[in-house]
């Protein structure tokens, strides 16, 4: 027979969760854009990081803070190729989030949200831990971590944390509204180009692109248009062009050659192979970086 009055694993497990919110709760904010609601987190002191796709491109920012009282803030920068956006508000009172931890495959996770200043949780396991990876946009990302859980739309953008209280990074949307995260490693070293320069070099051609399907199979990126100033007519690509290898390695999609160009690109040269006319040519284009918008 078992003892009811005796102490329970589950019992346990459930108050150092709710101590483990109580703690980390102060450095979690709601984001209210233009209609748009979701959470953001303190980075540092009057600074918060909150998911890029959940903010609106235009209208005012504000945040509603632990307990309720609601302040402006203001964007410092934005990075849709690793979903990361940094607002500027003038507190500098907030609780900053935790101590960075890495993460495996089993463990358990809680993504701490904020609605309208109250906690908004979910408590799940990480489902798998990859390597460095690349975004759909360019994006450089430390590591990818697949979490089981279900995630308010609210709550993205605020933070995942171990056990221990101890953050893993940002929870967001993947494809098909898989939870992934934005591990802490990329948060810190994008917000902190955000934080002084306000945006996230990128590499620039100077092409508009669209992908085709070569004769005899394979694809491309043939040329629909040339920016008279960009790097590729400086270095003789028309329209009509076909880049099908950079350097030397084939070109099938327009995505793949974006992909390419992120920020340790700018300023690099990269060797095209085109196909103008049935004929094979190569052209070396050093690769700018994009103009603001």
């Amino acid at each position: 027979m078992t003892d009811l009055a005796s102490p329970s694993p589950l019992v346990d497990l459930s108050a150092a969760l709710a101590g483990l919110v109580d703690r980390a709760a102060p450095g979690v904010v709601s984001v209210h854009s233009h209609r748009a609601r979701s959470s953001g987190f303190v980075w540092r002191p009057g600074l918060v990081v909150t998911a890029d796709e959940a903010l609106s491109e235009e209208g005012e920012i504000s945040l509603v803070l632990p307990g309720g009282d609601t302040v402006p803030a203001r964007l410092a920068g934005r990075d849709p190729t690793t979903d990361v956006a940094l607002l500027r508000v003038d507190r500098t009172d907030l609780l900053p989030a935790p101590a960075a931890v890495s993460v495996a495959p089993g463990h358990l996770v809680v993504a701490l949200g904020a609605a309208d200043g109250a906690p908004a949780v979910a408590l799940g396991i990480v489902s798998s831990v990859g390597g460095a990876w690349r975004s759909l946009r360019g994006g450089e990302i430390a590591a990818r971590i697949e979490l089981d859980l279900r995630l308010a739309r609210r709550a993205e953008g605020g933070l995942v944390l171990d056990p221990g209280g101890r953050s893993v990074g940002m929870a967001v949307f993947g494809p098909r509204r898989r939870v992934l995260v934005i591990p802490a490693a990329t948060i810190d070293r994008v917000a902190a180009r955000l934080d002084s320069h306000g945006r996230i070099a990128r590499g620039y051609l100077g092409l508009g692109l669209q992908t085709v399907v070569l004769e005899g199979g394979g694809g491309g990126a043939m040329v629909m248009t040339v920016d008279p100033r960009g790097p590729a007519a400086a270095a003789g690509i028309h329209q009509g062009d076909v880049i099908v290898t950079r350097d030397g390695e084939a070109v099938p999609h327009v995505q793949s050659l974006l992909r390419a160009l992120g920020p340790d690109s700018v300023g690099r040269v990269a060797v095209l192979g085109l196909r103008r006319a049935g004929e094979q040519r190569e052209a070396r284009l050093t690769i700018a970086e994009r103009p603001a918008a």
